[in-house]
C-alpha cells in the first residue's frame, strides 16, 4: 500500500496540535504500562498496524512481556492482567467504539472505584489521542518501519 499523503507536511498546525496532546498524556500521571496497553488495545480494534508495530515495542522497551501482549485481543479470558488493567481495557473498548454503547456506567463505576477522577480524565484523553493517530495513520496509508 503506497502512502497516500503527509498529513504532518500538509497540515503542520494542525498535527501539531495533536503532538501537544500527546506530549500531555506522556507527562502526565498515567502509569506508562497503563498508556502503552491503551494504545495497543486501541490500535488493535482500529487496525492500525503502524501503531500495534511501535506500541507493542515500546512497550517490549519498557518492559512489558510478549505474553501480555500476545493476550491483549482476548483480555477477558485470561488472569494476567490487573482490576485496574481490566479496567482501563474495558475503557479502551468502548470508548474506541463509541457508536456502540459509549463508556457504560458498570465500566465508569469501576473505575471510580479503582481511580481519582484526574485519572479517569487522562485515561479518557489518552484513548481519544491514539484514536486520532490511529484515523491519521490509516486515512494516510502509514506503514510500519520493519
Amino acid at each position: 500500500m503506497k502512502a497516500r499523503m503527509n498529513i504532518a507536511e500538509l497540515e503542520p498546525n494542525g498535527y501539531k496540535r495533536v503532538l501537544t496532546l500527546e506530549n500531555y498524556i506522556q507527562a502526565s500521571d498515567l502509569d506508562k504500562t497503563h498508556l502503552e496497553l491503551i494504545k495497543i488495545r486501541a490500535s488493535q480494534i482500529n487496525g492500525c498496524a503502524f501503531c500495534i508495530n511501535m506500541h507493542t515495542k515500546d512497550a517490549m522497551a519498557q518492559g512489558e512481556t510478549a505474553q501480555r501482549i500476545f493476550l491483549l485481543n482476548a483480555w477477558r479470558e485470561t488472569n494476567i492482567f490487573t482490576p485496574e488493567e481490566r479496567t482501563i481495557l474495558a475503557m479502551t473498548e468502548e470508548v474506541t467504539k463509541i457508536h456502540e454503547a459509549g463508556l457504560t456506567e458498570e465500566t465508569y463505576h469501576a473505575a471510580k472505584t479503582l481511580f481519582t477522577e484526574n485519572y479517569i480524565a487522562q485515561i479518557i484523553l489518552a484513548i481519544a489521542t491514539i484514536n486520532v493517530w490511529n484515523r491519521i495513520a490509516i486515512t494516510s496509508h502509514t506503514q510500519p518501519e520493519l
